[in-house]
C-alpha cells in the first residue's frame, strides 16, 4: 500500500491555499495464515498486500481517495467506506448487490472517493461477513482547519476476535439446529489488533484518541482509570465538549476524545475496553470482558492502582451532544416505521425481519435496477420483496421510526447520509406512538450516522433525502445483517437515471460472474419476477417441523447425556461397595 501521486489542483479554504492531492493505493485482499493475536489459536485471515491489521488511511478535505483493488481470494469482495456519503458517486459505496457486483476473484476494482467530509470513519468489506475475518481499516479524513487544539493523536480500534473464521459460524448460526437464534459470541478483544497495546503520554499534553468499534457483535465500555475523557466528534460530527468517565460505544460507531494527560510521570494507566456481556443471549467460557491496553508515562513506574472511588462514575448518553455546526430539525415530508423482529422462518432457520420480511439480496444489484428500470424505478415491486424497498422522492425530509421488539439492543447504520436523532426510549417502553408522543421539533438535536436502539424499545430519526442512490439502513451487528436486517432505501430514482453514470468497471465484474446489470430484481421487464424467491417467510407458529425436530433431537441428546451420567455414577459406586465388601 503506497501513495502514488502528488498534488492536482490548489484549493482556497478559510483564506488559505490547500492543496489537494490525488492519494492512490493498490490493495491486493489476500488470506494471510497463522495469524494469532491472542495466543494459542492461530486462524487464517483477511489482509491487505500481506499486512494485517490493515494499516489506517488518511486524506483531508479536498483530496480524492482512490483505492485500487486487486482481489486475490477464490471469492469475491467489496469494499464499503464507512459514513462517506459517497454524494454523486453512490456506485463506489461498496455495497455488494446493493449498488455493485462483488469484484470477482482475480479481479480488480477502483475505488474514487471524493474528499467531502471530515473526522472518523473506516472502511471494511460488505460482502458475507468479510471484514470479520480482518477486512477492515481505520480511516482518518482531516478538515482543513480543527475545532479543538491537541498536541498528538492516537487511534484506538476496538474489534471482537473469533478463533473460527466468519464463513463457519455463520453456518452454525443460520442453522435449523439454532431455533433460538443464538448469535456466535465473540472468543476475545482486541485493542489495535492486540490484547498488549501500549500508549506513550507525555505529561502535561493533549491528546487525542480517535475510538473506534469495528467489531461484528461487541459493545464496549471505554475508560482510562485516573483520567476523564472530553467527547469532541460523533460518528465526523464535532460536538461541544462534553466530559465523562465512561464511552458505551457499539458496533460501527466512533468517538474523538480529548484526554489531558498527568503532570508527573509517577504512575502508569490501565486503558479499559470492557466488553459489554449484556449483549450475548449465550456465554462464552473462553471470552475475558475486560480488555486492557496500557498508557505509558514512564516504563519504569508502576500501575496506577484505581480502587473504589465514593463518586459514581459518569457515562456518555449520546443524545445529549450538541454539535457545533447547528441545524435544526423540520417538519417530515415522509415516514417510514419499521418493527424489528426475530423468529423462526418457514424454511427452519431463526432470521431477522423489518416488518415482517427478511432481506435477501436480489439477482441484480439494486442501483442498475433503479438506474435500468425507467418510470417503473419509483414502484417498489421491481426491487423484489426481499430487497425490502423503499422509494423517496429528491430532497424530502424523511421521519424514520424503529421499533425495536427483541430482548437485545441492536445497532443501526443508514449509508449516505447522517441522521438526526430526535427521540430514543428506555428499554421496554415499547413502541412509539406518533399519537400520544408527538416529537417535538429541536434547534440542534445530534447528528450521527449509527445509533444504539435499546431493547424493546424505540428510536425517531430524521433525515434529508438529498443524496440519490441506493442506500442500505440495517443493523450492524454482522450475524444481524447476514440474518437478513436490513432495508433498500431508493433515493430519487429520476435523478439516478438523469445524472448518475455507472461506471463501466461496474458492467464488467457482474458480466465475469454472469450477473445481469438491467431489469427488475430477476434481471426482467416490468414486473415479471419468475423464479424470485417466495420466502423465507414468518409462521403463525414459532417452529417448524424442522427446527422442532432439531429441538426435540437436542433435548433427546441431553436427556441421554445426563442418564449416561448417573448410569455410570451408579455403577461406580456399586464398585466400590463391591471392593469395600471384599
Amino acid at each position: 500500500m503506497h501513495l502514488a501521486k502528488a498534488l492536482i489542483l490548489p484549493l482556497l479554504s478559510t483564506g488559505s491555499l490547500v492543496l489537494a492531492i490525488d492519494r492512490v493505493l493498490y490493495w491486493d485482499i489476500t488470506y494471510i495464515d497463522n495469524v494469532d493475536p491472542v495466543g494459542g489459536h492461530p486462524r487464517r485471515v483477511l489482509g491487505v498486500n500481506g499486512q494485517f491489521p490493515v494499516p489506517e488511511l488518511e486524506a483531508s478535505v479536498g483530496d480524492t481517495l482512490t483505492i485500487n483493488v486487486h482481489n486475490s481470494l477464490d471469492k469475491g469482495s467489496s469494499l464499503h467506506a464507512h459514513g462517506v456519503f459517497q454524494n454523486g458517486t453512490n456506485y463506489y459505496d461498496g455495497a455488494a448487490m446493493f449498488q455493485q457486483c462483488p469484484i470477482p476473484p482475480g479481479g480488480n476494482f477502483t475505488y474514487h472517493i471524493p474528499v467531502q467530509q471530515y473526522g472518523t470513519y473506516w472502511i471494511h468489506s460488505h460482502f458475507q461477513g468479510q471484514y470479520v475475518d480482518g477486512l477492515r481499516a481505520p480511516v482518518v479524513l482531516r478538515p482543513p482547519k480543527e475545532v479543538y487544539t491537541y498536541d498528538h493523536e492516537y487511534i484506538v480500534s476496538l474489534v471482537d476476535w473469533y478463533h473460527q473464521e466468519h464463513s463457519v459460524l455463520l453456518a452454525n448460526y443460520l442453522s435449523v439446529y439454532n431455533p433460538s437464534g443464538a448469535e456466535p459470541v465473540p472468543d476475545a478483544g482486541l485493542i489495535n489488533g492486540s490484547q498488549n497495546a501500549t500508549f506513550t503520554f507525555i505529561p502535561g499534553k493533549v491528546y487525542r484518541l480517535r475510538i473506534l468499534n469495528m467489531s461484528a457483535f461487541a459493545m464496549f465500555n471505554f475508560h482510562i482509570d485516573g483520567h476523564s475523557l472530553d467527547i469532541i466528534e460523533v460518528d465526523g460530527v464535532d460536538v461541544n465538549i462534553q466530559t465523562v468517565d465512561v464511552l458505551p460505544i457499539t458496533a460501527a460507531q466512533r468517538y474523538s476524545v480529548l484526554v489531558h494527560a498527568k503532570d508527573t510521570v509517577a504512575n502508569n494507566y490501565v486503558m479499559h475496553a470492557d466488553i459489554d456481556l449484556s449483549m450475548f443471549a449465550t456465554a462464552n467460557p473462553v471470552l475475558d470482558p475486560n480488555i486492557n491496553a496500557t498508557v505509558i508515562y514512564d516504563p519504569n513506574a508502576l500501575l496506577y492502582a484505581s480502587g473504589n472511588s465514593s463518586q459514581p462514575d459518569s457515562v456518555l448518553d449520546d443524545i445529549s451532544l450538541v454539535p457545533i455546526i447547528a441545524a435544526a430539525s423540520a417538519p417530515p415530508d415522509f415516514r417510514i416505521e419499521l418493527n424489528v423482529l426475530f423468529d423462526v422462518l418457514d424454511n427452519g432457520v431463526n432470521r431477522a425481519m423489518f416488518n415482517n420480511v427478511t432481506y435477501i439480496p436480489p439477482s441484480v444489484p439494486t442501483l442498475f435496477t433503479a438506474y435500468s428500470m425507467g418510470e417503473m424505478s419509483s414502484d417498489t415491486r421491481v426491487y423484489g420483496k426481499h430487497s425490502n424497498a423503499f422509494v423517496l422522492e429528491h430532497n424530502q425530509m424523511v421521519e424514520l421510526v424503529v421499533n425495536n421488539w427483541d430482548a437485545d439492543d441492536h445497532p443501526f447504520h443508514l449509508h449516505g447520509h447522517q441522521f438526526q436523532v430526535m427521540e430514543r426510549s428506555a428499554k421496554n417502553a415499547g413502541g412509539y406512538d406518533a399519537a400520544s408522543n408527538p416529537v417535538k421539533e429541536q434547534l440542534n438535536p445530534i447528528r450521527r450516522d449509527t445509533v444504539q436502539v435499546p431493547a424493546q424499545g424505540y428510536v425517531v430519526l430524521r433525515f434529508r433525502a438529498d443524496n440519490p442512490g441506493v442506500w442500505p439502513f440495517h443493523c450492524h451487528i454482522e450475524w444481524h445483517l447476514e440474518a437478513g436486517l436490513a432495508i433498500t432505501i431508493i433515493e430519487a430514482p429520476s435523478k439516478i437515471q438523469e445524472s448518475m453514470k455507472i461506471p463501466q468497471q461496474s458492467f464488467d465484474n457482474c458480466a465475469a460472474l454472469g450477473i445481469k446489470t438491467s431489469g427488475n430484481a430477476m434481471g426482467n421487464a416490468g414486473l415479471d419476477l419468475p423464479g424470485y424467491p417466495d420466502g423465507p417467510n414468518p409462521l403463525p407458529g414459532r417452529f417448524t417441523g424442522k427446527s422442532i425436530g432439531a429441538l426435540i433431537g437436542c433435548i433427546l441428546a441431553a436427556l441421554i447425556g445426563i442418564a449416561t451420567l448417573v448410569w455410570y455414577a451408579r455403577d461406580s459406586e456399586s464398585s466400590t461397595d463391591d471392593a469395600t465388601t471384599h
